[in-house]
């Protein structure tokens, strides 16, 4: 783990970054990347329009807490993913223009790991140097796609995930060695085949070349595994503050069964179940339960259950079979729940309902189902877990108005 020290000195290195930020328009790319939705605003400012917007979207449903904000809202994203393409320079690296393919050429990102940013740096370098091409989408030829960095905020350790477009890979050990000394820091090494014509990053097929394959990192004491696939929040520091209050707004007193729906590789199960009785976590996909039962494994976690199923399903068999739960976890995607998942919910009838969104105006939908449906909205904490764009994430709090 990297100690406290460590963390301090990072602290201090992005107060000029912050300094800078704190102007507005702090990005050499702010209009050409339009991924920073908000650079034209102080930190300040940003967290006032954040929720000034939520309270036009929530404030219905009940009085919101005022958003929490970050002490260092810089180099904050712990994944960081680049493409790679061709232009009259040579090759390139960075960045989609929002809304497009063009590529926009970024050696540095404000909001990204420096590291990480290096470490895509020195790939572009290493290419030149091996003779191999960046990926051609309109034809298909080519070797490098994309390249991927997680980085560990708490272990420090670090994956570097190289997507190409083929699974030959010429000289790979050469270029792994090159890789790594320039980089010893890096833990893991993994290319990432993706053949297909299409949008999505990944593909199905994944070699490890160094290393396990995966990295750890830790949330509140508890250690988790993140793969190349995997879903795991990009910023550390603020997912803490997210999970902290939404444990906090389920009441556990170590006797409730809680169903953590939408559960992914588990973690905001794992974090409930210090204080549950029982927690069961629900999700479709097999990969993510696999890795799920794998971190309750690692952090001796004896009262969770995992299961594939669609959480929908899952939920309304336990109500015909006479089985309920005290609170139900969502954190669904940004495209919100549906009303599906709503009835079944309401179905099983739970006495709270814990609703993380990464969306406040699909949130505002589906909280209208809830209301519609016996449910009473009591708290709602806005975080800003992605400084400098728009988005906003919330926790909710839904109790049953019986109940």
């Amino acid at each position: 783990m990297e100690n406290h020290n460590s963390r301090t000195a990072t602290k201090k290195q992005n107060k000029k970054t912050v300094a800078a930020y704190s102007k507005g328009n702090g990005c050499p790319y702010y209009k050409k990347c339009g991924g920073c939705h908000l650079q034209n605003m102080t930190y300040a400012q940003q967290l006032s329009f954040k929720q000034v917007k939520a309270i036009k979207l929530l404030g219905r449903f009940c009085r919101l807490n005022e958003i929490i904000g970050m002490e260092n809202p810089v180099h904050y994203r712990c994944k960081v993913q680049a493409a790679f393409g061709k232009d009259k320079s040579g090759i390139i690296s960075g960045v989609y223009q929002s809304s497009t393919h063009k590529i926009v050429p970024i050696d540095s990102c404000m909001i990204e790991d420096e590291k990480a940013d290096e470490i895509i740096v020195t790939i572009r370098k290493l290419l030149k140097s091996f003779k191999l091409k960046p990926f051609d989408e309109d034809n298909m030829t080519g070797f490098l796609r994309h390249v991927l960095v997680r980085r560990g905020y708490y272990t420090g350790q670090i994956m570097v995930v190289l997507v190409t477009g083929t699974p030959v890979f010429p000289s790979s050990r050469s270029f792994v060695n090159a890789l790594l000394q320039r980089h010893p820091e890096i833990t893991t090494i993994v290319q990432n085949v993706n053949d297909k014509f299409t949008s999505l990053v990944l593909g199905e097929k994944t070699v490890t070349l160094y290393g396990e394959g995966y990295i750890e990192d830790a949330i509140d004491g508890y250690v988790f595994r993140i793969s190349p696939r995997s879903f795991y929040q990009v910023n550390p520091v603020m997912t803490e503050r997210l999970y902290s209050k939404a444990i906090e707004y389920m009441g556990l007193t170590g006797k409730e069964t809680v169903i953590d729906t939408y559960c992914g590789t588990g973690t905001i199960g794992i974090l409930a179940s210090k204080n549950a009785g029982r927690v069961i976590g629900v999700e479709v996909n097999a990969d993510a339960v696999r890795d799920a039962k794998f971190n309750a494994s690692r952090n001796n976690v004896k009262n969770i259950d995992f299961f594939t199923a669609d959480a929908s399903d899952f939920m309304v068999e336990m109500a015909k079979a006479g089985e309920k739960a005290e609170v139900v976890i969502m954190d669904p995607p940004r495209a919100g729940s549906d009303k599906r998942f709503i009835n079944a919910a309401v179905t099983l009838g739970p006495e709270k309902i814990v609703y993380v969104s990464c969306n406040p105006e699909t949130l505002a939908r589906d909280l209208n189902c809830f209301v519609q449906n016996g449910y009473k909205v009591k708290r709602i904490q806005p975080v800003d877990m992605f400084p400098h764009t728009h988005h906003i994430e919330c926790a909710c709090l839904l109790i049953r108005k019986d109940g």
